[in-house]
């Protein structure tokens, strides 16, 4: 538990240490945010707000989470495949926010082109787990092989976390504070199925997260961008396969299922019927267009994430 409350408190102070510096420089280069047209109006003033702080976030998590567990004596394979997947997925975004920079607007790497990326990278949490745990997920006490099927799930697991937390990222702070109860449920049940390596990591997401809401609540100074966005989301899967709590994903993630759900029916409803079924999604927009504040729908959200991770850990107490 020491070891955990150090990589929390850890990477929050980075977090806010390498956060003003970073920022200033971003300011000082005019590295701003682009904004599409297709956003609510309301985020034309936007424009402009720097990009790619997911660097300092990625920074503090990887920096605390390889000292906290040094000192814990925790340093194992898991780890360096996790911190690893991390990275990469941080670079595979930070290569979509500098083609947006570069090309003054919103395109960065093709849909096509950032799949391909995230599947390649999520082949290492894949292949480790396979070799590790052979191809059988839990749930409680239940298990079940899934064989072939597994490194499909598995790649699923990690993509679909990636771009469910890229989705969610639209509000000043939203995808940081869904997150935080995300992670802290991903933690809380590694602890208790006895993986404290992904809980010390979680704890450094955590921290990071808090560190980075300074800069990233309403009005947000700076934004985390495919950087963060995308390797968070990333990280959520991977901490998932190596703690072998894949399927409780499905819940303590259960907001980000929500927002990629409601792109899913929206885009479905549309090219089906013609209509929509809402103002606009990801779902926050449409809240957002119903005349919510920022502030109300990433309040909203964040206690409905809350209550998926305590809806998470109690099943977890029952099927144990």
């Amino acid at each position: 538990m020491i070891m955990i409350a150090v990589a929390l408190l850890l990477s929050m102070v980075l977090c806010l240490l390498f956060g003003i510096p970073y920022i200033n420089f971003l300011k000082k280069k005019t590295i701003g945010q682009y904004i599409l047209d297709v956003a609510p109006e309301a985020h034309a003033k936007k424009a402009g707000t720097p990009t790619t702080g997911g660097v300092f976030i990625v920074i503090a998590i990887i920096i605390s989470s390889v000292i906290t567990l040094l000192l814990a004596e925790k340093t194992d394979n898991a780890a360096w495949i996790i911190l690893i997947t991390f990275f990469f997925m941080a670079l595979a975004g930070f290569q979509d926010d500098y083609l947006k920079i570069k090309g003054h607007e919103n395109k960065g790497l093709s849909p096509k082109g950032k799949l391909l990326r995230q599947i390649l990278i999520a082949l290492i949490p894949t292949i480790y787990a396979m070799q590790a745990y052979g191809t059988i997920v839990t749930f409680g006490e239940y298990s079940f092989n899934l064989g072939i099927l597994y490194p499909v799930f598995a790649v699923f697991i990690v993509t679909g976390s990636s771009n469910a937390y890229n989705l969610t990222d639209g509000l000043d702070g939203l995808a940081t504070s869904v997150g935080i109860p995300a992670f802290l449920t991903c933690g809380v049940i590694s602890y208790l199925s006895g993986h404290l390596m992904v809980s010390i990591i979680c704890a450094s997401v955590i921290g990071a997260s808090i560190g980075f809401l300074r800069y990233n609540k309403p009005k947000a100074e700076v934004f985390m961008g495919d950087t963060g966005s995308l390797a968070l989301g990333g990280l959520l899967g991977t901490l998932a396969i190596i703690g072998k709590c894949e399927l409780f994903l499905a819940i303590f993630a259960g907001m980000f299922v929500v927002e990629t759900l409601s792109v899913i029916i929206q885009v479905s409803s549309y090219k089906l019927t013609g209509k929509r079924i809402f103002k606009m999604s990801p779902i926050h927009h449409h809240f957002e267009l119903c005349g919510y504040s920022e502030l109300a729908i990433v309040k909203g959200f964040t206690f409905v994430s809350l209550l998926f991770g305590i809806f998470a850990i109690v099943l977890y107490h029952i099927f144990l």
